[in-house]
């Protein structure tokens, strides 16, 4: 019992080594990830429409999961935290901030879903049905349906506590919150992916169709081909969220189930990888919903080149300063040198044609 015991222990201490080790690159990649579309959207007024506070939206809160969140579950892992109060107020506010973060991002990623859908599907009434107002009310409704959610646990209804397997402060799978699980997995998150993924696999539905059709597009002065190969690029970008969307949530809500139903604990290796996987969907949303877009790319570019002139603009500059001034001085030595002689043709021409191209 003694030998089955030390490996067990040595399993959980190469589990929470893991474990820590990808939060730690996770972490650094959302931060990173999402404080370049945060800076790429601020700056760039071109891609300020009326629907961008959605993108600000999942940013800020994918951002806050890894600042937060995210840290919170390394130290807990790398030093094999074992619990923590019942009612601690850093288990309950790190779940807390957990549940809300992740609702409002998840369902921020839906009404730019939503936003995106209606754009191709719905092209000549698009203006009218997103307009910033609504988007402001759509937020506003987003966020307060996130904190409803997350504070029932609060005040009786579910509860938050620690758990072991996941080195986090996570909403109690137990059978004895079977109703505030059943709410928050199934409104929270099952239904949100799926009108992600059906929405999604419309566009794609409809992008395929209009590959065997051949498109053309039109402005005031003419009309041209859509190649197809634009259509498949935004395909695979579709595909690819579905993809990610499908991998990253559903261990985690087989392992609510489970939990919930069953009353018992799921093995730590797969509890670990499942809860991993769901904070890593904050790296991926800002690169997969955003950074894939021609826009988005073209803003970040354009940002880039910027900063690079800044810091190349200096040494461009002072060396064009410097033989612009040794000829002027050379000429104001020449008229000191010999007054009386009077200026040639030639040269008033030739400062006509400096000062032209100047």
């Amino acid at each position: 019992m003694s030998a089955f015991k030390r490996s067990g222990e040595r399993r959980m201490q190469w589990t929470a080594l893991v474990f820590a080790v990808l939060l730690i690159g996770s972490s650094i990649c959302s931060v990173f990830g999402n404080s370049v579309l945060l800076l790429v959207v601020l700056f760039d007024k071109s891609l300020q429409t009326d629907t961008w506070p959605l993108t600000l939206s999942f940013c800020l809160s994918d951002l806050a999961l890894g600042i937060s969140v995210m840290p919170f579950g390394i130290h807990n892992s790398l030093f094999q935290i074992k619990g923590y109060a019942s009612k601690s107020a850093l288990c309950q506010g790190s779940a807390f901030s957990f549940l809300l973060l992740q609702l409002a991002s998840i369902h921020s990623l839906t009404w730019a879903a939503v936003d995106k859908f209606t754009e191709i599907c719905f092209a000549l009434s698009y203006a009218g049905i997103f307009s910033a107002h609504r988007v402001k009310i759509i937020l506003a409704s987003v966020w307060a349906y996130s904190l409803l959610i997350a504070a029932m646990p609060l005040i009786g209804f579910g509860s938050y506590s620690y758990s072991e397997t996941k080195f986090l402060c996570v909403p109690s799978f137990q059978p004895s919150s079977i109703g505030f699980n059943m709410l928050f997995m199934g409104l929270g998150i099952i239904i949100p992916i799926l009108l992600m993924c059906s929405m999604y696999g419309y566009i794609v539905y409809v992008a395929w169709n209009q590959v065997r059709r051949g498109t053309f597009v039109c402005n005031k002065d003419h009309c041209f081909y859509v190649p197809a190969k634009n259509y498949f690029k935004s395909s695979i970008v579709m595909v690819t969220t579905i993809v990610c969307l499908l991998v990253c949530w559903l261990p985690y809500i087989i392992i609510c189930f489970y939990e919930t139903l069953s009353g018992m604990e799921s093995p730590q290796p797969a509890s670990v990888f499942a809860t991993w996987l769901v904070l890593f969907t904050s790296t991926l949303n800002p690169w997969i919903n955003s950074m894939t877009q021609t826009r988005y790319k073209v803003a970040l570019r354009r940002r880039v080149n910027k900063i690079r002139q800044m810091f190349q603009h200096p040494r461009k500059t002072s060396l064009p300063q410097c033989t612009t001034i040794l000829p002027v001085c050379e000429s104001n030595n020449s008229l000191a040198s010999s007054p009386s002689l009077p200026p040639s043709p030639q040269t008033n021409n030739g400062a006509q044609q400096d000062l032209t191209l100047a």
